[in-house]
């Protein structure tokens, strides 16, 4: 099976412009994300996806293999997709470029479902939520999720999920860690269908898969990470980093 982690890359951003190539401790931030996949014992092949001609310079003095993409992409998804129709593989994971203290380990979970009898159409990540942290619940920056017996999504909200209406002491809690493994037709599929109702109320593009009828495995990870979105985050990276956390 030929996996390949294709990691999305612009270099607008409404929050932080410009973070793809933020320094972090004399590294680019899309550098450390692109190296970090590379430790993937799963994966097959690392590329970046960008339509940035500066990304692409900075990536290609690191020896990154870049595959450029148009502009005007309205997701990271279709970023993707639109990179994997050039490169070919059966399985692609989504990897945001904003993840550089990504753990490898976490890669490869989400690309496990895949190593089963029956493959899924898409795999994705949930860590739970202690009942020291349930103040994360009405947080409608953390995204949550709820399943199925067999593990498959149910929903994706920003609005607290389940409600805790009559919150048993067995009640479970998960919050959605944005990483993603396609299936090489379903990847495709995604790209094709039109964003749906449910996907623009709570802007979460994974629900476009979901109300047309696509199953999500969500795998439990124990281990989490933080993103950069904002300047706060990248200066909590960088000292991740200063601190040897990476």
């Amino acid at each position: 099976m030929n996996v390949v982690i294709l990691i999305p890359a612009r270099l607008d951003s409404t929050r932080l412009p410009g973070k793809m190539l933020a320094d972090v401790e004399g590294v680019p931030l899309i550098v450390r994300t692109w190296r970090q996949a590379l430790k993937s014992h799963l994966a097959n092949r690392v590329a970046v996806a960008t339509d940035s001609p500066e990304i692409a310079e900075v990536l290609h003095a690191y020896g990154a293999e870049v595959i450029m993409t148009s502009p005007g992409l309205s997701c990271g998804t279709e970023r993707i997709a639109e990179a994997a129709r050039h490169i070919g593989g059966d399985v692609f994971v989504n990897l945001q470029g904003d993840e550089p203290l990504i753990s490898p380990e976490n890669i490869d979970l989400v690309i496990g479902p895949f190593l089963a009898a029956v493959s899924p159409d898409c795999a994705t990540l949930v860590f739970p939520v202690g009942q020291e942290d349930l103040q994360q619940l009405d947080d409608p920056n953390v995204v949550k999720v709820v399943m199925d017996r067999k593990g498959y999504a149910l929903y994706f909200s920003r609005s607290p999920l389940p409600y805790r209406r009559n919150m048993h002491p067995s009640t479970l809690f998960y919050r959605h860690i944005g990483l993603y493994a396609f299936s090489a037709g379903v990847l495709q599929e995604f790209a094709s269908l039109p964003p749906s109702m449910l996907e623009a109320s709570e802007s979460l593009e994974q629900l476009r898969l979901l109300e047309n009828g696509y199953r999500i495995s969500c795998v439990v990870t124990g281990s989490d990470t933080p993103g950069v979105n904002t300047a706060e985050e990248l200066e909590l990276v960088r000292r991740m980093v200063r601190n040897g956390l990476q």
